[in-house]
């Protein structure tokens, strides 16, 4: 069991098994139901993309702040595009995700910038666009058929976005694990400088990494806003953080270099999980921050085990130190 636990890809799923368990005992069929089943989906098609998308730029030992703004504006850009042709919407989305995330992948490794600032600046940049582009105000779809289309169930509780939100991530899955560009990626954010002298292009690498994040988050905005048949030029904030969440009870390491996106889509499913279980029981919404608070804490301290590592090496470094700054003590 303890080497299920330490297993980044396994991990989540256990702590989702866990948690239908205590909701199970807690709420019963209340909770148990076909209609949490299908809030549970909606919420993972919601914010499974924007944690992937967030999820590769730290496989790449970056961090990419903006992808609240890009959901936002992907899904004004979609919205303003697919009233006349709703598909050419969202590849307009894409196109803009895309680009987005290239150019500030091409900013952070031609300049050496650090991603956190750059992708700040990011996130207030596709804001402000957004509001370019929609004057100001919100926009909305004149196609209420898309809106039944993205939500209406097709497999029992799944619907089409879920279904897409499934394909992306075995898209991911497929690429990250079964590809040299996947393996390239884990390589360049484990030790850059090891994967430069192994071959491996790790500038280009990260500016990919940034593209597909963007393209990534695109498409999360584009079917949340034909979804709701309307998008606004307001960031959507509340997405960053749980997307963070997703990602790192997912196994994602903040260092780079560790995770998979299966691992992420257990992490997703952990966090919608607990919102729509928490809903379902009716208690308050701050409830549901200490419980994603309270998994984090557990996540960390399995991954402890790797911080005492370094601290006992850390330990070994400093001890020659303290024998020879005192040389009488000695054996003779």
């Amino acid at each position: 069991m303890l080497r299920l636990w330490n297993n980044r890809t396994v991990r989540p799923y256990l702590i989702l098994v866990l948690t239908v368990a205590v909701f199970s005992l807690i709420g019963g069929t209340k909770v148990l139901s076909t209609a949490t089943v299908y809030s549970v989906l909606q919420h993972f098609a919601t914010l499974g993309p924007v944690a992937l998308a967030l999820g590769l730029t730290i496989l790449a030992r970056n961090f990419d702040l903006s992808v609240a703004g890009v959901v936002g504006l992907a899904g004004c850009v979609a919205v303003l595009v697919g009233n006349a042709h709703p598909l050419l919407g969202v590849v307009a989305a894409l196109a803009v995700g895309g680009a987005f995330g290239l150019v500030q992948g091409l900013i952070i490794v031609r300049l050496n910038l650090n991603s956190i600032g750059v992708t700040l600046g990011g996130l207030l940049t596709a804001t402000g666009l957004a509001f370019v582009a929609t004057g100001n105000q919100e926009v909305r779809l004149l196609r209420p058929e898309i809106p039944a289309l993205m939500d209406s169930p097709w497999l029992g509780p799944i619907s089409l976005r879920v279904l897409i939100a499934v394909a992306l991530f075995a898209l991911a899955a497929i690429v990250v694990t079964r590809t040299r560009a996947g393996r390239d990626l884990l390589a360049a954010g484990s030790d850059p400088k090891a994967a430069l002298v192994a071959g491996v292009q790790v500038g280009a690498v990260v500016i990919t990494a940034f593209a597909i994040a963007g393209m990534c988050s695109a498409l999360g905005g584009a079917l949340l806003s034909y979804s709701l048949a309307a998008a606004s030029p307001l960031p959507l904030s509340n997405t960053l953080v749980p997307a963070a969440a997703a990602a790192i009870i997912g196994g994602v390491s903040l260092r780079g270099g560790r995770g998979s996106p299966v691992g992420i889509a257990g992490g997703v499913l952990v966090l919608s999980a607990l919102q729509s279980g928490l809903t379902a029981l009716g208690v308050d919404p701050f409830v549901q921050d200490i419980a994603t608070g309270g998994v984090l804490l557990v996540v960390g301290i399995f991954d402890g085990g790797e911080l005492r590592r370094r601290m006992n090496d850390f330990d070994r470094f400093l001890r020659p130190t303290r024998f020879q700054t005192n040389p009488s003590d000695k054996p003779v």
